[in-house]
């Protein structure tokens, strides 16, 4: 029997006694599995990733495409009428500063009903890129205009005119027109850059440094800046291109050789500036870019514009040449100069060959 003065001692319960504890309904997930998951999450995070570049990489073509405006200088020229082509690597591109004052332009001046290529250039690039060619045409040249037409109808042939009258009549096919009559060059396509578009690429690029020659005072063109090397914004680098009373005689020859002067540092900087680790920068020089020029069908979109730079890759700026077309003063009017013969046909003719230019100053 047990005795009743000793306590009673329950039953000792097992550990796993279902009535104290709770067994675990789950096992513990293993390494592996964890791994698992962990990569799926991974691609799952990759591929939104991907997807979202993805959308905004077609975003920023598609606005960068849409800038564009490009029209059909082909269709608008007789092509019975257009010099040949006689070097088939090289390509010919006609450059147009338009001074229009429509607009964001408004500021520089009224708008009149028209612009005029304030700015004009032919740039011959050789073939195999190997060098390029770039020569001025003085807007105060007096050349023979051929017959263009516009979308109100034909503008009749003009002899002795200036040369950007071409513009102001028959626009950029006009201008195109008449740089073949007088060269008897093939020109492949044609850019044709404003002045706002001008001031906000120099400003993306965080201004040019350039060696300005001398002391420039023009109020006609708010140029106010002193000789010696600077950084120059969009505003004082549109001064300088457009200055002409501000240096030399006052006459286009001497504003030509400021366009030349920033058209190297410009060539240069852009050559030393490693646009490509800065993503957001380049987005916004090709959007002003694009924004400002109106090409030819050609390079009327982006990725024609692209390939057409990378073609330009090994391109350096001392393989740039720079020239202004040989011009005399006009017989009957010391305001306006006419091409130099034989220097100025000798300057086609190299270039319609893909020749080096003949011997001679470089401008």
């Amino acid at each position: 029997m047990t005795d009743p003065r000793l306590p009673v001692r329950e039953p000792r319960r097992h550990a796993r006694d279902p009535s104290t504890h709770r067994r675990r309904t789950t096992a513990r997930p293993s390494s592996r599995g964890r791994s698992r998951r962990r990569t799926r999450r991974l691609l799952v995070t990759t591929t939104v990733f991907v997807a979202l570049v993805a959308a905004g990489a077609a975003f920023a073509y598609q606005n960068l495409n849409g800038n564009i405006d490009s029209q059909d200088i082909d269709g608008q020229l007789n092509a019975g009428s257009r010099p040949d082509r006689q070097a088939p690597g090289a390509v010919n591109v006609l450059l147009l500063g338009s001074d229009s004052r429509s607009g964001a332009n408004s500021e520089y001046g009224r708008d009149e009903g028209g612009a005029r290529s304030d700015t004009a250039m032919v740039v011959h690039l050789a073939d195999g890129r190997r060098s390029a060619s770039l020569i001025s045409l003085p807007r105060d040249t007096l050349i023979d205009r051929p017959a263009c037409a516009t979308g109100s109808g034909v503008v009749p042939a003009a002899q002795s005119v200036m040369f950007n009258s071409a513009f102001s009549v028959g626009g950029t096919a006009c201008s195109v027109a008449t740089v073949e009559q007088l060269s008897g060059l093939r020109i492949d396509h044609v850019v044709e850059i404003d002045f706002t578009g001008f001031k906000k690429m120099i400003n993306t690029l965080g201004g040019v440094r350039v060696n300005v020659p001398q002391d420039i005072d023009d109020p006609d063109s708010r140029t106010h800046l002193r000789k010696g090397w600077q950084r120059l914004n969009g505003e004082q680098a549109l001064g300088l291109v457009r200055t002409r009373h501000g240096i030399g005689d006052g006459s286009d020859l001497g504003r030509i050789k400021l366009q030349q002067t920033f058209m190297k540092a410009l060539i240069g900087q852009i050559r030393s500036t490693d646009l490509l680790t800065d993503p957001v920068r380049l987005y916004r020089l090709l959007d002003d870019l694009t924004s400002a020029i109106t090409t030819d069908k050609g390079l009327g979109s982006l990725s024609s514009l692209t390939s057409f730079a990378r073609s330009l890759d090994g391109l350096d700026a001392d393989q740039v040449e720079f020239r202004t077309l040989p011009v005399a003063p006009a017989p009957h009017d010391p305001n306006r100069v006419v091409p130099e013969e034989p220097k100025a046909n000798a300057i086609w003719k190299a270039l319609i060959e893909d020749r080096p230019l003949p011997g001679g100053e470089q401008s």
